[in-house]
Formats: structure tokens, C-alpha cells, sequence
């Protein structure tokens, strides 16, 4: 199944180099696959993954390994950012 991968700020390093400047990329996932399934393979450090929404709605980090993705769906993550 095909869903879209969004990483923003400082995370957009881990994606490959081909798809930075626009900061997401098509991503084919399995049947069944969760938030964190998806997540793993890119080695975002735990601390920096710190805004996920899919679809636009906030998944909390203890429902991230529950929350199944379906066709379509738009998983984006941000880390912590600070202002002033």
C-alpha cells in the first residue's frame, strides 16, 4: 500500500537526498504497517520525533506502535522546535 512520508526541519535529513527539498516522499508500506513500523527503518532518534499527525490528527507517542496505517494516508512528523 502507498502512503506519504513528511519529515520537516531538521528531520528532512534523514530522508533521501533526491526528495529533501520538498521534505516528503511516496513510501510503499505492508498491509497492517503502524506509525513506529514506518518510522523504524529511517533511525529518527526517539527525542527528535516529537509531532506526529496522520491525516492531520495527533498520534500520541503510546499509540504510535498501535495506530495502523491505511492507503493513502499522509503520516507527517516534526521535531521539538523551539522559539522566542
Amino acid at each position: 500500500m502507498n502512503i506519504t512520508f513528511k519529515l520537516f526541519a531538521t528531520l528532512g535529513d534523514y530522508l533521501p537526498a533526491s526528495v529533501r527539498p520538498a521534505n516528503e516522499m511516496p513510501l510503499q508500506v505492508t498491509e497492517g504497517a503502524t506509525v513506529a513500523q514506518v518510522i523504524e527503518p529511517f533511525a529518527l532518534p526517539a527525542k527528535l520525533v516529537h509531532l506526529v499527525l496522520v491525516n492531520g490528527h495527533f498520534i500520541a507517542p503510546e499509540q504510535r506502535a498501535l495506530h495502523v496505517l491505511a492507503e493513502g494516508d499522509v503520516l507527517a512528523i516534526w521535531p521539538p522546535i523551539a522559539g522566542g
